[in-house]
């Protein structure tokens, strides 16, 4: 857990060094504006189709960003580590994401948990691949005008049993589905607004049983000026008949190269008696990404 803050504070600040070189060359508003307004040229020059820049959130991630254009393609590896009071999770997925027509995202995700006992003789559950899940994202309004785009999007997950099950029980053992509704705004150059919500049903074929879970993720992000890094936080928020639970995530994401970037976010429960701190990493590679374009404005 120390080793991550450490992290955080190391990157925070290389991230503030790099922001205070790049005000040194000149006067830095003049500097900004021309920064920002390059990488978002880069995003949206292509006018067709129209596509905005939005800052996408680190935690519960979009399928494929706003308004994507044909070809994008994306690899996702996710870790993470969430402090139970008797015992640890460490979360590690994987996830591919490409967009095969313009505005049209499809995802194939394989999320893990592995747990570990804090305790010499504490109980923890059974390390499992959860699902295979598979999504897809339709963005049907796109405004360079009102800086907003809009989609809308399903999720299926076909839910697996724990390892130590294998061979015992059936595999399959149940399905979430998941449809959702995506709304974003951009406000000026630097400030990103979304909103992301939809039902979670899952059935689980050997209860019989479906639970029914609504989820709320609201999104601020201010992006620094002239880069893809930014700084922010997703609110996310879980509504079921038993109650709700909000966990705000503060994050941030840095660009290590044109097409790698990583995000860290750290996760801090509300209402949650169980559940303490938590911490999540995300490295994004976009093959074929590239910014050279910058050069060509000038």
């Amino acid at each position: 857990m120390i080793r991550l803050f450490l992290l955080l504070i190391l990157i925070t600040s290389t991230f503030v060094a790099q922001a205070q070189t790049i005000e040194q060359e000149q006067d830095p508003k003049v500097l900004n504006e021309r920064l920002d307004s390059l990488y978002i040229d880069l995003v949206e020059e292509k006018k067709d189709p129209s596509k905005i820049l939005h800052a996408e959130p680190l935690y519960i991630d979009l399928i494929r960003d706003l308004g994507a254009r044909k070809g994008e393609k994306e690899w996702n590896v996710g870790l993470g580590i969430l402090d139970k009071s008797t015992y640890d999770r460490y979360e590690a997925l994987v996830e591919y994401e490409f967009a095969p027509i313009d505005r049209l995202g499809l995802e194939i995700e394989l999320p893990f948990s592995f747990y570990y006992p804090t305790e010499e003789n504490g109980s923890a559950p059974s390390s499992l691949l959860h699902s295979l899940k598979l999504a897809a994202q339709y963005t049907f309004f796109v405004s360079e005008k009102l800086k907003t785009s809009m989609a809308i999007g399903y999720i299926h997950e076909f839910e697996f049993v724990e390892f130590a099950k294998y061979g015992k029980e059936n595999f399959y053992k149940g399905n979430l589905y998941n449809p959702f509704f995506i709304a974003a705004k951009r406000w000026g150059n630097n400030f990103h607004t979304l909103i992301y919500t939809g039902p979670h049903l899952e059935q689980n074929f050997s209860e019989k049983s479906v639970e029914l879970e609504w989820e709320i993720n609201s999104n601020f992000h201010y992006m620094l000026p002239g880069t893809r890094n930014f700084i922010g936080l997703e609110v996310n928020q879980e509504v079921s008949a038993t109650g709700m639970g909000i966990t705000l995530r503060p994050q941030m994401r840095v660009g290590l190269a044109d097409n790698l970037l990583i995000g860290i976010v750290t996760g801090i429960p509300i209402y949650r008696e169980t559940q303490r701190f938590s911490s999540f990493m995300r490295l994004i590679y976009e093959p074929g990404h590239k910014q050279a374009k910058y050069h060509h404005h000038h």
